[in-house]
């Protein structure tokens, strides 16, 4: 015999199914939320606790870079700009380079401590991003930083590189993991194939992995100068981003620090922009303005530089290709001139 169900019984039964099936509301009041500040490894450029992407095409200096940023925090050996309190364990992963015959001699070659320098062994067990040794090494290690390069390597065989919902749960797990520990995650991935297009897409895979990121360097070569490699501050959500950074990186001369690249973008490297380019505009815009011994002032100059996205420093650094310039103090300014 069936039982009807009264009305009244069954509004009850349809609530307390309704109780168990909602998930607990929690909120804060921003008011209550400690304000917390940004630690750094290098500022602006790489903070502690956050996922950061190195990328750049094939062959550009992508891996030199990471093993030159290993090396100086295992050794205490700053790179340009950066404070390093003492040296720290590092934790370096590679899906394409041998530790014997590839990795370890440039770390050397870098100046690193090799004491200082970990692996996580994958002989038998690939690593991926949602695996529990990265959190665990990096607890036992006491690293504050941890590279891994390139990322396409560890995001795992069951995640498509190209499906936002998927990849985007994996890199939430290391972001946790960068955030919990404090490490700096460093994650070092290929350019696509997309000539031309915004730096924004040229990463390989979904754009989330950009948008986890808070900082994002591109590294790649000059055309005309081949040698040269500039590091671009493509994204940065923690602070202002900062100059572009350029290396030499030839067979003959090896690997040391430039001046004079600062004020390269990302879609000017992109498309083989030379540094000279823009200063040789910027000197020929003075050499006119100042034609025929014309005393110009020297905010007039960098205005009329603006309008032509031209950088104050960059016109600063014209000027000092122009030896026989002038410069004379009037009222609170400068006026520059060339005598005829």
């Amino acid at each position: 015999m069936i039982v009807p169900i009264q009305p009244s019984t069954q509004k009850s039964t349809e609530r307390k199914e309704k109780m168990t099936t909602e998930k607990t509301l929690s909120l804060v009041r921003m008011s209550d939320v400690q304000l917390q500040e940004v630690k750094w490894l290098w500022k602006p450029y790489i903070p502690f606790g956050k996922l950061t992407i190195i990328q750049g095409d094939p062959g550009e200096g992508k891996t030199t870079f990471a093993l030159r940023l290993a090396a100086a925090c295992s050794s205490g050996v700053a790179l340009p700009g950066m404070e390093i309190a003492e040296p720290f364990n590092v934790i370096y992963q590679t899906a394409e380079d041998g530790l014997g015959d590839t990795i370890k001699p440039r770390l050397i070659e870098a100046g690193a401590d090799e004491n200082m320098v970990l692996n996580i062994i994958e002989d038998t067990d690939p690593l991926s991003l949602s695996d529990e040794r990265i959190e665990k090494a990096i607890t036992e290690t006491g690293a504050r930083l941890m590279i891994l390069d390139p990322i396409q390597g560890y995001i795992g065989e069951d995640v498509d590189i190209n499906r936002a919902n998927e990849i985007r749960t994996v890199l939430k797990k290391v972001a946790t993991v960068a955030d919990r520990t404090g490490c700096a995650i460093v994650m070092v991935g290929h350019l696509n194939k997309a000539k031309g297009a915004s730096s924004q897409y040229r990463g390989l895979g979904s754009i989330d992995f950009r948008a986890a990121a808070r900082s994002v360097l591109l590294v790649g070569r000059l055309r005309k100068e081949p040698n040269v490699r500039i590091i671009v501050h493509d994204k940065s959500s923690l602070a202002p981003e900062g100059k572009s950074i350029a290396f030499n990186l030839g067979n003959e001369d090896g690997f040391y620090w430039l001046d004079g690249y600062s004020e390269i973008s990302a879609e000017e490297l992109l498309c083989g922009f030379s540094a000279e380019t823009k200063t040789a505009v910027a000197e020929e815009l003075i050499r006119s303005m100042l034609a025929d011994g014309k005393e110009v002032t020297a905010d007039e100059i960098f205005r009329t530089a603006e309008s032509e996205n031209i950088s104050r420093r960059t016109v600063n650094e014209a000027k000092k290709k122009i030896p026989n310039i002038r410069t004379r103090k009037v009222g609170k300014g400068w006026a520059w001139s060339i005598p005829e």
